[in-house]
C-alpha cells in the first residue's frame, strides 16, 4: 500500500501522458520542441558567458538539464535549463571559488532540491510572498543589466581587480584554475568600475548593441513563432563576419575572441566533494537550490494556467535536482525551470514532456555539427540580447502599484532588492521573509478581538441563530456570569491581547464573578501560547472559585484542546457546544453558587 502511494506520488508526468499518445500529438510536440530549441539556442550561449564560464558549458546545460527534467519532472511543459535567475550567483560562486567550486556547490544543490521533494515540501516553497520574488527578480535582474553594460559599449577595464576580488581569486585556488581576471562581481563595485571606464566607449559596439535591440523588439512584429533574440544573432553576426574579414574593420569582439569553441561531446568528469569543501560550499549550494526551486514551480504553475494542467510539484523538484547533479559531471552549471522557453513549449503547440526531450536533442545536433559557428557572434549582440531579458525580468511596473496597495508590501519589495543587490540572495530572501512574517503576525492579531457582556446577549445579529421567535433572540444573563467573546485565531500573537482585556476588565469590577463563560465560536484555530493563556485563566479562575465554561468550540480547536489540562480542569460537561446550552449551563453552577 505505501509503495502504491509513494510511486503514484512520485510518477514522473512523461508516463501519463504517454497514455493514447498518437501521430498528431508527436508532430505538435516535434514542432514546438524545435521552435523551443531555437529558443534556448542563444539563451544557453548568453547565460553561459554572463555566468562566468564558457557559452558551451551553457549549452551543455540546456541539453542535460533540459532532457532530464523533461523526462523524470512533474509537468507536461516545463523546459529547464541555465537562466537569468541564477547568473548572479553563478558568477559569484566562480568568482570565488572556481568552475570546480561551482560544481560541487550545483550538486549539492542538487540534493537538497531531491530531499525537498521526497519531503513533499513542494507547497510549502509556493507560500514566499509575492513582493520577496519580485524584490530579488528585479536585483538579479538589475544585477544582470550591469554585467553587460562592459561588452555592451564595448568599454576597456583597464583598472586592476579590487582586493576584495584578489582575495577571492587566491582563495579559489583550492577549488579550480579556471578563474580569470573578470570584472568583479560585486554590484557597487562593478558600478564604480563602470563609470570609471566609460571614456574607453567603443562606439562600433554600441552600435552593434544597439541593432541588436532594435531587432528583437521589432520581430514579434513579424513573427511570433520565432524568437527576436534568435533573428538577431542571425542577422547581426554575418553582418560583423563581413565586417572583420572582409572590410577590415577592427575593434569588434566576439565569442571566439574571448572563448575557444569546443564542438566534441564533453568527457565525463569527476566532482571532487570534500567535508571541507562541503562546509565552505553549503551556503551557496542552499541559496542555488532555492532559487531553483522557486523558479521552477513559479514557472510550472504559470504554465498550468494556460494548459488547465496541475503539475506535481514535489516530482518537480526531484527532477531538477536530479538534474542539477547530472550536469556538473558534464561541465554544466545550475539549472532551473525556465518561464520564456516553457510558454514558448506551450504557446507552440507542445503539450507532453516529448517537447521538451526534441528541444534538448535539438540543441545537442546544433552543438555538434553548427557549434563552431558560435564564435562568430559578437559579444555586443549576446549583451543587447540579455539586457533585453533583464528589463523583462525585472518587473519593474509592480514597483508603484505594491508601494499603492500597501506600505508593508513595498518596503519588503524594496528591501528584498536593496539586499539582493549589495548582499546576496540567501540573506535578502531571509530577511524580506522575517519582514513578511512579522506584518503578518501584526495584522492576524490585529484582527482577533475580544469583547465582554455582563447583562444580556443580542442573538439577533448572529445568523446562526436568529429565528421567528424574538424572545429566543435575546439570552439574559443572571448577575455573576461574564461572557467574554473570541473572535479570530489564538495564537502568540494574539493571546496576550485576550488576557489584556480580561485583566482590564476584572480592575473595574468591584464584585468577583460565579461564572465566565468563553465564546469560541470565531475562532479557527489556537496555538501552544493560546492554549497557555487558557490553561493559566482557568487554573485562577479555579482558584477563585469561578467556573469556566467553554461555548461553541471548533472540531480543529478541540482537538489542540484535548492535548492540554483544560478539559480536565474546566471539566468535560463544561464544554458546550453552543451559547445556548452554555448560558443554561451557566445559570445551573450560578444557582448552586448562590444556594450555598
Amino acid at each position: 500500500m505505501f509503495q502504491q502511494k509513494f510511486l503514484n506520488d512520485f510518477q514522473p508526468a512523461i508516463f501519463q501522458t504517454l497514455k493514447g499518445y498518437n501521430k498528431e500529438r508527436f508532430l505538435s510536440d516535434l514542432f514546438a520542441g524545435i521552435i523551443v530549441g531555437v529558443v534556448a539556442l542563444p539563451l544557453a550561449i548568453a547565460f553561459g558567458i554572463a555566468s562566468g564560464v564558457t557559452p558551451e558549458r551553457g549549452m551543455i546545460t540546456a541539453i542535460v538539464a533540459g532532457f532530464t527534467v523533461s523526462f523524470l519532472g512533474g509537468s507536461n511543459v516545463q523546459i529547464s535549463g541555465p537562466t537569468g535567475a541564477l547568473v548572479v550567483i553563478v558568477v559569484g560562486i566562480v568568482h570565488q571559488f572556481g568552475v570546480e567550486g561551482l560544481a560541487i556547490a550545483t550538486v549539492l544543490a542538487g540534493i537538497m532540491l531531491i530531499a525537498m521533494g521526497v519531503l513533499k515540501l513542494g507547497n510549502v516553497i509556493k507560500f514566499i510572498p509575492y513582493p520577496i520574488v519580485a524584490g530579488f527578480t528585479a536585483g538579479i535582474a538589475l544585477n544582470i543589466f550591469t554585467q553587460q553594460i562592459r561588452d555592451f559599449f564595448g568599454l576597456q577595464f583597464l583598472q586592476t581587480p579590487s582586493a576584495m576580488f584578489e582575495r577571492w581569486a587566491a582563495y579559489s585556488e583550492n577549488f579550480g584554475s579556471e578563474v580569470e581576471r573578470t570584472p568583479p562581481s560585486a554590484f557597487l563595485e562593478r558600478l564604480a568600475l563602470i563609470f570609471e571606464s566609460f571614456h574607453t566607449i567603443s562606439w562600433l559596439a554600441t552600435a552593434i548593441g544597439v541593432a541588436s535591440i532594435v531587432v528583437i523588439y521589432l520581430t514579434p512584429k513579424i513573427t511570433k513563432r520565432i524568437p527576436g533574440s534568435f533573428i538577431a544573432i542571425i542577422v547581426i553576426t554575418p553582418i560583423v563576419y563581413f565586417m572583420r574579414y572582409y572590410w577590415g574593420v577592427e575593434g569588434i569582439e566576439t565569442i571566439g575572441d574571448r572563448f575557444e569553441i569546443s564542438t566534441q561531446l564533453p568527457k565525463i568528469t569527476s566532482v571532487g566533494i570534500t567535508l571541507e569543501s562541503i562546509r565552505i560550499l553549503l551556503p551557496s549550494a542552499f541559496t542555488i537550490a532555492m532559487l531553483c526551486a522557486i523558479q521552477s514551480l513559479l514557472t510550472a504553475t504559470v504554465a498550468d494556467g494556460v494548459i488547465g494542467y496541475k503539475h506535481n510539484s514535489n516530482m518537480e523538484l526531484v527532477a531538477q535536482g536530479t538534474a542539477n547533479i547530472i550536469s556538473p559531471f558534464f561541465g554544466g552549471i545550475p539549472s532551473t525551470g525556465a518561464i520564456a522557453r516553457t510558454l514558448a513549449n506551450v504557446n507552440n503547440g507542445g503539450r507532453t514532456p516529448v517537447a521538451g526531450m526534441v528541444h534538448a536533442v535539438f540543441l545537442l545536433l546544433i552543438f555538434l555539427f553548427f557549434g563552431g559557428l558560435t564564435r562568430h557572434i559578437p559579444m555586443a549582440c549576446l549583451a543587447g540580447i540579455l539586457i533585453v531579458i533583464a528589463i523583462n525580468m525585472s518587473e519593474w511596473r509592480m514597483f508603484l502599484p505594491l508601494m499603492k496597495q500597501s506600505k508593508t508590501s513595498f518596503m519588503v519589495l524594496l528591501t528584498t532588492f536593496l539586499l539582493t543587490l549589495i548582499v546576496n540572495l540567501t540573506v535578502a530572501v531571509g530577511i524580506g521573509m522575517l519582514i513578511a512574517v512579522i506584518s503578518f503576525l501584526k495584522r492576524m492579531s490585529e484582527t482577533t478581538q475580544v469583547s465582554v457582556t455582563c447583562d444580556k446577549i443580542d442573538l439577533s445579529k448572529e445568523a446562526e441563530y436568529c429565528s421567528s421567535n424574538l424572545e429566543n433572540e435575546v439570552l439574559r444573563l443572571p448577575k455573576g456570569v461574564e461572557v467574554y467573546e473570541i473572535e479570530g485565531p489564538l495564537f502568540f500573537g494574539a493571546a496576550n491581547k485576550f488576557d489584556d482585556v480580561m485583566r482590564g476588565w476584572l480592575k473595574g469590577l468591584n464584585i468577583k464573578p460565579n461564572v465566565r463563560i468563553i465564546r469560541m465560536r470565531k475562532v479557527p484555530f489556537i496555538d501552544s501560547t493560546g492554549i497557555k493563556n487558557l490553561e493559566t485563566l482557568c487554573r485562577n479562575s479555579k482558584k477563585d472559585k469561578i467556573y469556566v465554561i467553554l461555548s461553541g468550540v471548533n472540531n480543529d480547536v478541540r482537538a489542540s484542546l484535548e492535548k492540554s489540562e483544560v478539559p480536565s480542569i474546566v471539566g468535560e460537561e463544561n464544554i458546550c457546544a453552543n451559547i445556548h446550552l452554555a448560558v443554561n449551563r451557566a445559570v445551573e453552577l450560578n444557582e448552586e453558587i448562590l444556594k450555598k
